[in-house]
């Protein structure tokens, strides 16, 4: 699979990895863990990022590799995993809203995680909600966000009255216009009406 290969101190070039060897380190790693990566006998400590797919096939087609410096930090977006069960959801008819999928953290390279996991457990009410304080990152891991932003949050169910006024408000906002049959004809007999007049002008 063509790739490219850069970084501060790489010299940029475009390479060729084992397409197999690359889908397991993809899986293992994802676009924020380290991966080694060996070219022609030197060894480098990678990040794997924007990977073209095939639009059909979702096949990777091509990558690039960027060669990180370990001694300097580094920013890149990790995936949030929810996990467990929020018991406002469970017991109450919440509708989970997830607000974040993913968080921009900053790191040395040798600490950076692949994910990083929101407890739904923790939402025990109706209008809880979880913050970016709340999320919990390994050592030497900053979170590059406003901790006082929301992540999730249970959204009371709504009644069916709501539902309906919802419906109803939705078809609204997309009015369609509905002619009868005899609006529909004049409409012809004028623009046909209009046709002649044009023809006989150029006559």
């Amino acid at each position: 699979m063509p790739a490219v290969l850069y970084g501060e101190t790489v010299e940029t070039q475009s390479i060729a990895v084992p397409y197999k060897d690359f889908e397991k380190a993809y899986r293992s790693a994802g676009e924020s863990s380290l991966v080694t990566l060996n070219v022609d006998g030197k060894t480098y400590n990678v990040l794997i990022h924007d990977i073209s797919h095939d639009a059909l096939t979702g096949r990777p087609l091509h990558a690039d590799f960027y060669a990180v410096r370990m001694d300097k930090a580094i920013r890149t977006t990790v995936l949030l995993v929810f996990i467990g069960e929020s018991p406002a959801v469970k017991n109450d008819g919440g509708v989970l809203v997830k607000v974040m999928q993913e968080l921009e953290v900053e790191a040395l390279p040798k600490d950076l995680p692949q994910k990083l996991e929101a407890d739904l457990s923790k939402l025990v009410m109706l209008e809880a909600r979880m913050l970016v304080k709340d999320i919990k990152v390994p050592s030497g891991v900053k979170i590059i966000a406003e901790p006082e932003e929301i992540v999730a949050i249970v959204e009371p169910p709504r009644s069916e009255e709501e539902l309906a006024q919802l419906e109803q408000a939705s078809v609204g906002e997309a009015p369609v216009e509905v002619k009868t049959e005899a609006e529909v004809k004049r409409e012809e007999k004028a623009k046909s009406g209009d046709e002649e007049d044009e023809a006989s002008k150029e006559e």
